[in-house]
């Protein structure tokens, strides 16, 4: 079941999940992906198995081996009896995420059309591995955030409680999210977001330079009036 945006959901501090993937994208295509994760998730869903005594050096070489290329792999920290993960992936092209099995679960297309980027991604079948006895209780949540890079035309994130179209979170983020044992269960999440081919950026340097020009244009118009009123003067003196 998808639970919609993480602002939505009850946690005032945000969501904490049990297998997260936060994929910046870049208006040229460009991504960086960070996977935060149990280890015993990381195996369920993907069919990644890593000692839980393993450090940071020893993660990411694992991830090289695995086939993954330039892996940057965060200090592990432990939650409720569980040990986690973070780590990092950078590609020129977002579709070629397909090329790292930790990721290969998911099929993406990026398509710019008439200053439109159309973005999609389908996360397929998880790996179905049992990573052995853990202490879930049933309530673990998976989470896909997506972080948009200019205005965002369309998305396809739904609210869980009501059903209808939710906003983007504080930083133009969309996060789609699902029960950890929908995922086990490989039911399908599809993302779909329609952007400006042009970036924030852009938008936020042409806006200032409008203001920019307006306010420009208001001063000479004062010291226009000014002069004037000083033309006046002299000659009626």
């Amino acid at each position: 079941m998808l639970c919609g945006l993480a602002a939505a959901c009850s946690n005032p501090f945000g969501r904490q999940y049990e297998y997260e993937e936060q994929l910046h994208l870049g208006v040229d295509g460009s991504a960086d992906v960070i996977i935060n994760t149990s280890l015993p998730a990381l195996a369920a869903l993907r069919g990644f198995r890593l000692d839980p005594m393993i450090d940071r050096d020893g993660i990411r070489q694992q991830v090289e081996k695995a086939g993954c290329a330039n892996p940057r792999v965060g200090r592990p920290w432990t939650r409720r009896g569980r040990r986690f993960a973070q780590i990092r992936l950078a590609v020129g092209d977002v579709r070629w995420l397909r090329e790292c099995p930790l990721l290969s679960w998911s099929a993406y297309t990026f398509e710019i059309d008439a200053g439109v980027i159309r973005f999609t991604q389908v996360v397929g079948a998880a790996s179905g591995v049992d990573p052995g006895p853990v202490n879930w209780d049933g309530g673990e949540v998976v989470g896909f955030k997506l972080h948009v890079p200019s205005r965002i035309v369309f998305h396809n994130v739904k609210r869980l409680e009501d059903g209808s179209n939710g906003a983007a979170e504080r930083g133009n983020i969309l996060a789609w999210e699902q029960y950890l044992s929908d995922r086990r269960a490989s039911r399908p999440v599809q993302m779909e977001v329609q952007m400006d081919s042009r970036s924030i950026l852009f938008h936020a340097v042409r806006l200032f330079l409008g203001a920019l020009a307006a306010a420009v244009a208001v001063l000479g118009v004062a010291i226009w009036l000014v002069i004037r009123r000083g033309r006046r003067r002299l000659r009626s003196g």
